[in-house]
């Protein structure tokens, strides 16, 4: 086995499928082309040194101490990495690894599921053992929540995992099937930051997870895939006002998913990106997680020649919106947009164009 190892994961884009991964509903992903890198040397003896090299820090330990840090920040996830590991009877020695991020940190493209899968895939090649992605996706969560706090799903991990060039991934997270759906070339994504960074750990994500827990116990289902539309109309009476329209929003995106393959699989570009405006709005409306910026880059993109539809993507309250636009309309699309951006936000949006990496 090589003392030295060098793996690296892309980070994630959420098409739709708003906080249906902890609902067992369905979602639609896709890689970037930005990675974060990890370079990994095994030590002999237990100790544990990281160097995040674009952040300029390092941080040391010991891997018979694995708890989470207060003040450990992005080591935590390397640590609920191991600590996964351990649990499930790996064997290892002290490392020493170089993280190495090309991901804009607090975007909204999971830079923290990039940085754990990637410590895995080093790991994996350092000391010999594989493991199905469905595993190095809960480890993956398990650090998220054991060390960082965030009550998140298996989306990250496994769109991570699963990204294909050109292909968007459909993952159903009830039977954890995963497909792909070929991305038409006739289109492309624009990514656009609000400016304001997306940090989940503040509560807001685990108040939306309760919610849509509360939402099911009191319909008296498992999860609230177990519901559809219509009949959750029907149940509306027997939902407080809030909860009803957390739950609203989070059936409302599987359903909006099962049209979005539909459209794909037509190459009608124009019902899949009404789709994604009618996410955004769902947002905005009933789970309350996009937030001013957000709002004013999607009504700009709609001002855009080009424009298909927008939503914001992630987990909300900052980060990123996704665009679809015509591909033969980039140009025009990009002056129009960055504009009207610029004015709405007082300032320019960084952003960059992709499609399915």
């Amino acid at each position: 086995m090589p003392s030295e190892a060098f793996s690296s994961a892309c980070g994630r884009l959420e098409v739709l499928g708003n906080h249906t991964d902890y609902n067992q509903g369905l979602v639609l992903a896709m890689g970037v082309r930005f990675t974060l890198e990890v370079l990994g040397k095994k030590r002999n003896d237990e100790q544990l040194i990281l160097h995040a090299m674009d952040l300029g820090q390092k941080w040391e330990g010991s891997l018979a101490s694995l708890s989470p840090h207060p003040r450990a920040g992005w080591a935590n996830y390397v640590l609920g990495v191991l600590q996964g590991l351990k649990n499930r009877g790996i064997k290892l020695s002290g490392l020493e690894l170089e993280l190495s991020s090309h991901l804009p940190m607090g975007a909204g493209l999971s830079s923290s599921a990039a940085l754990t899968v990637a410590t895995q895939r080093c790991l994996q090649s350092l000391w010999g053992f594989t493991m199905p992605a469905l595993e190095m996706a809960k480890i993956s969560q398990e650090a998220e929540h054991r060390h960082a706090g965030v009550k998140c799903g298996l989306l990250d991990p496994m769109a991570i995992l699963h990204a294909k060039k050109d292909y968007l991934v459909l993952i159903d997270f009830r039977s954890m099937e995963v497909q792909t759906i070929p991305f038409p070339k006739e289109a492309i994504f624009v990514v656009a930051s609000s400016g304001e960074k997306h940090a989940l750990v503040d509560g807001e994500y685990n108040e939306r997870r309760e919610s849509c827990e509360e939402a099911a116990r009191l319909l008296g289902l498992t999860s609230l895939r177990e519901i559809g539309l219509q009949d959750l109309f029907k149940r509306k009476g027997e939902l407080p006002d809030l909860v009803y329209r957390r739950a609203l929003h989070v059936v409302g995106e599987t359903d909006r998913v099962q049209r979005a393959v539909t459209c794909l699989r037509k190459n009608d570009l124009t019902g899949f990106g009404r789709l994604l405006d009618e996410s955004q709005e769902s947002s905005r409306i009933n789970f309350e997680n996009s937030i001013p910026s957000l709002d004013n880059l999607c009504e700009a993109s709609k001002k855009s020649p080009g424009h298909l539809g927008a939503r914001l993507s992630g987990g909300g309250f900052g980060g990123s919106t996704l665009h679809l636009i015509e591909a033969d309309r980039e140009r025009s699309f990009l002056d129009a947009f960055l504009a009207e951006a610029q004015g709405r936000l007082g300032q320019p949006a960084s952003h960059f164009v992709t499609r399915p990496a």
